[in-house]
């Protein structure tokens, strides 16, 4: 009974979004509070019904209810419980609507704490977030049911695909979808202030909080990601360049430039056009993304389906939406005023400067990832894009954004003096190019661009610091501290964030320098990495809950004193028969140890045993960017309802 509950849950909550997306929008045509007071209730109820559905899919994944398609497919009995919640959303249909869910709490959270936007602009808002939920509840509804029945009930289930069995995956994919689906309401914002004709410095103050959530949770998800394909594929990489791990960086970067874009608006009541464009691009990118994953026209391990009908739906909506809103944006663009005027050499022109570059290195990404696509629909023909392409490209495109943070952050706003920023920077140049002659010294020069790298990070880090060194000691030292703690939230988390990015780029640099063994090895047999003596001790059967695996014995000794003991293994799990990689990794500061073993050969196993320094800052830094973006959340500026002349003129406008 709790299935059919399911499904009627999301057939009503089509009806609603259906009345959402119409009534709201009527009442800010004709100036009628009555009519535009819908969109409130009308995304309440979306987001309920959407939870109920939810829940009903995941008490039939608990309860193990193999009538239901969905869980026959990703579930079983022996399945640990924490693998069947994760299962709910490890599949095409149950993550859709987990994708559809996030999209509803987004316009649940405006109805909720919107109560300082306009309400012209509230309402439009929700309708066009509600068009957006309609559009994929029909796709779920008609292509991708997750509670579609089987009869007769099988009495055991297929099984979750096996590496997804991880607990980083229980997290990656909601976080992710948080990034991902984040940007729809930052669209509707810009298709609603579209409509309205009202773009100005308070509509950006309103839509940069969440900018800034959608923009966090994508960072924090794909830092996640990354972090999982490292341990879990047995690779012994972070990133690859797979075609759907590009589909959630496009957006990252579109959503990077949109954030700064916005703030320039605020500011200065400039980059208008800009910022509109960029939230319809950046939404855009991942619905695009969203079409690669489940439309079957690539293979990916991360990829979720490979049925073209539910590709051509899903692009018939991305179609629409895009199509719809460039459309909007193409009629309205001659109206919008250019803003308020600055000089290159300022803070508004580094903005503009990140933004050029970080679009350029979004359209490299998306010409690599699309063109392989393109030339086979075309002529047939299969190549493939890989990291060559990439570093060749996209690489040299984010060295002047990265160049160019500490600069641009101490640079004054309309119009700003270089050399004095350069002369204040001059410590944070000097440590950076004494870390590269550094480590070309130590490292006899190997690699060029890993030690400009490391060097580059260190001047980033160094000199996002300084600039709130800089702000604290303006007065002098005996204040430094209260003006420190008086410095609003943005104007740190600005500081931290650009320090993240610092560390990871010191973490990628860092890659070029690890030690690499490959070796069959058998019982007694060491290798020698970062000066410890690594030994194998042999391998054993395991058997666990729902899989069985071969775990390796490896002792880790330091100048004869054993120090740790890993267990690489590779796992086949029951209902599936394809294996997994367990890797098992020592940290030893910010670099690790890492290991994984191969095929078995008599008694000897293949090993693979990294020592990759300073890895973990690769997502670190992420994290830190993370944690920057929600200290800037808490600024209490994001919380400040527009002028009321703006929030009056928006409703005249609106009646007119």
């Amino acid at each position: 009974m709790i299935v059919e509950t399911g499904h009627f849950a999301l057939v009503l909550a089509l009806v609603v979004a259906g009345l959402t997306m119409v009534v709201p929008l009527m009442g800010a045509m004709r100036g009628d509070a009555r009519l535009m007071a819908v969109a409130n209730p009308g995304a309440l109820a979306q987001f309920a019904l959407l939870a109920l559905a939810f829940a009903a899919l995941t008490a039939a994944y608990v309860g193990s209810d193999f009538s239901v398609q969905n869980v026959y497919e990703n579930s079983h009995t022996d399945q640990p419980l924490i693998y069947r919640f994760s299962g709910v959303w490890g599949n095409h249909e149950g993550s859709i609507l987990l994708w559809v869910l996030i999209l509803t709490l987004f316009g649940a959270c405006v109805a909720l704490f919107g109560r300082n936007i306009p309400e012209a602009l509230r309402a439009v808002t929700l309708s066009v977030q509600s068009s957006i939920s309609a559009a994929f509840l029909l796709f779920i509804l008609f292509t991708s049911n997750p509670f579609s029945r089987l009869f007769p009930s099988p009495a055991e289930g297929r099984s979750l695909n096996p590496v997804l069995q991880d607990p980083g995956l229980a997290v990656h994919p909601p976080l992710l979808y948080v990034g991902y689906v984040g940007f729809s309401i930052v669209f509707s914002f810009a298709a609603a202030a579209l409509i309205l004709g009202r773009i100005d410095a308070g509509w950006a103050r309103i839509v940069r909080p969440w900018i800034l959530t959608a923009w966090v949770g994508l960072t924090a998800g794909i830092a996640l990601g990354s972090y999982w394909a490292y341990y879990e594929l047995g690779w012994g990489g972070y990133w690859f360049w797979d075609p759907v791990e590009n589909s959630s960086l496009m957006p990252w970067l579109s959503g990077t430039a949109l954030l700064h874009s916005a703030i320039v608006m605020e500011r200065r009541d400039a980059l208008k056009i800009w910022t509109i464009l960029l939230a319809i691009l950046t939404f855009s990118l991942s619905l695009l993304g969203t079409f690669l994953v489940r439309s079957g026209v690539l293979t990916s391990v991360h990829a979720f389906a490979s049925d073209p009908a539910r590709g051509v739906f899903i692009l018939l909506i991305l179609c629409m939406f895009i199509g719809g809103a460039l459309a909007l944006f193409a009629a309205r663009g001659p109206q919008m005023a250019g803003g308020a005027l600055f000089s290159p050499i300022s803070r508004e022109g580094s903005l503009v400067l990140n933004n050029l570059f970080l679009s350029a290195a979004c359209a490299a990404v998306l010409i690599g990832t699309l063109y392989p696509l393109a030339l086979e629909a075309l002529t047939g023909d299969k190549i493939s894009v890989g990291p060559p392409f990439f570093n060749a490209t996209f690489l040299p495109l984010c060295l002047p954004v990265v160049l160019a943070m500490p600069f641009g952050q101490q640079l004054a706003w309309k119009r700003g003096d270089l050399l004095s920023i350069a002369s204040r920077l001059f410590i944070a140049v000097l440590v950076g190019g004494l870390t590269a002659l550094a480590v070309a010294a130590t490292t006899h020069g190997t690699d060029v661009v890993a030690i400009i790298g490391l060097g580059l990070g260190v001047f980033v880090v160094v000199g996002s610091l300084d600039d709130l060194r800089v702000r604290a000691f303006r007065s002098g030292a005996a204040n430094a501290l209260s003006r420190f703690a008086g410095l609003p939230r943005t104007v740190i988390a600005a500081a931290i964030a650009h320090m993240g990015v610092g560390l990871m780029v010191i973490g990628i640099s860092a890659t070029a320098f690890h030690e690499e063994r490959i070796a069959a090895m058998a019982p007694g047999d060491k290798v020698q990495l970062d000066g410890l003596d690594i030994v194998f001790g042999g391998a054993r059967r395991v058997v666990g809950p729902n899989f069985a695996a071969t775990v390796a014995n490896f002792a880790v000794f330091d100048g004869g004193a054993k120090v740790a003991e890993l267990h690489p293994g590779k796992r086949t799990y029951v209902g599936r028969t394809m294996p997994t990689s367990e890797t098992a990794r020592l940290t030893r500061g910010l670099g690790q140890i890492y290991l994984a073993i191969g095929d078995s050969h008599g008694d000897k196993v293949d090993v693979r045993a990294y020592w990759k320094p300073w890895v973990l800052l690769i997502w670190i830094g992420p994290l830190v960017m993370s944690l920057a973006g929600l200290l800037s959340l808490t600024d209490r500026r994001l919380r400040i309802a527009p002028p009321r002349r703006v929030r009056k003129a928006a409703i005249l406008e609106a009646a007119e």
